[in-house]
């Protein structure tokens, strides 16, 4: 029985309107920070001066990136719902894991669910997008990527994958369209989170950076990269040199 209080709705409810806030919430500041990257745009504004993040972009900075190359058989979806269930249980664990080993491995599940797409044509147009990052084709892996957005709208690991490669190309604003599409699909995100948090700390706005860099460890708390910008943004908030 689910427990209800004096007004004739369940905690549970309750639980659900403030989850529904927070989404809410991270959705307006991801869409805050679209439109300020894309004034910026608008403006025909050097790019301004990035500090110690200021090097490329690369792949390699989303290292909360599912495998690129998509294991034989894993875009096969025999029960959404039962993947629902087995997702809730995976982040669970998740959150609580204290053991590296064990993090991993739950993260990895949690990444194979992640690649179902549930479509036989989307799932080779994901391994060849996958195969166009690797190669730094970023044209065909964007050609291929809008494609799969179009065909499958609620796959959310096509949505970040496409952000990934905007932020390869330095397209920040396109990115975080593609993040808030993301976290619209998959709240839990931990990816698109470390990828909202890189670009705000690029963008030299490091209190929501920290913000989002703490969400995404909540979730999953073996991201060392997201911890180690938590230690130096904390540093950099109480004014002391890193």
């Amino acid at each position: 029985m689910r427990p209800v209080g004096a007004a004739g709705f369940s905690v549970f409810d309750i639980d659900d309107r403030i989850q529904a806030s927070i989404l809410a919430c991270m959705r307006f500041s991801v869409f805050i920070l679209f439109v300020f990257v894309s004034a910026l745009a608008a403006q025909a504004q050097p790019t301004p001066d990035l500090g110690p993040e200021s090097e490329l972009p690369s792949v390699d900075d989303l290292d909360t990136l599912p495998e690129l190359e998509i294991e034989e058989g894993a875009g096969t979806v025999a029960d959404g719902s039962r993947d629902l269930e087995v997702l809730d249980a995976l982040f669970e664990q998740l959150a609580i894991s204290g053991d590296p080993q064990t993090t991993e491995a739950i993260a990895n599940e949690i990444q194979k669910i992640w690649l179902k797409s549930g479509s036989d044509t989307v799932d080779v147009l994901m391994q060849r997008a996958s195969k166009a990052m690797q190669a730094d084709d970023h044209g065909l892996a964007l050609d291929l990527l809008d494609v799969i957005v179009t065909l499958k709208p609620d796959f959310a690991e096509g949505w970040n994958r496409r952000a990934t490669v905007f932020y390869m190309r330095q397209d920040y604003g396109s990115s975080l369209a593609d993040i808030e599409r993301t976290l619209a699909l998959e709240p839990r995100h931990w990816g698109a989170l470390s990828g909202l948090a890189i670009i705000q700390r690029r963008l030299g706005v490091e209190d929501r950076a920290l913000d989002s860099f703490r969400q995404a460890l909540k979730i999953h708390p073996g991201l060392e990269n997201a911890r180690t910008a938590v230690e130096e943004l904390e540093l950099e908030e109480q004014g002391e040199p890193i």
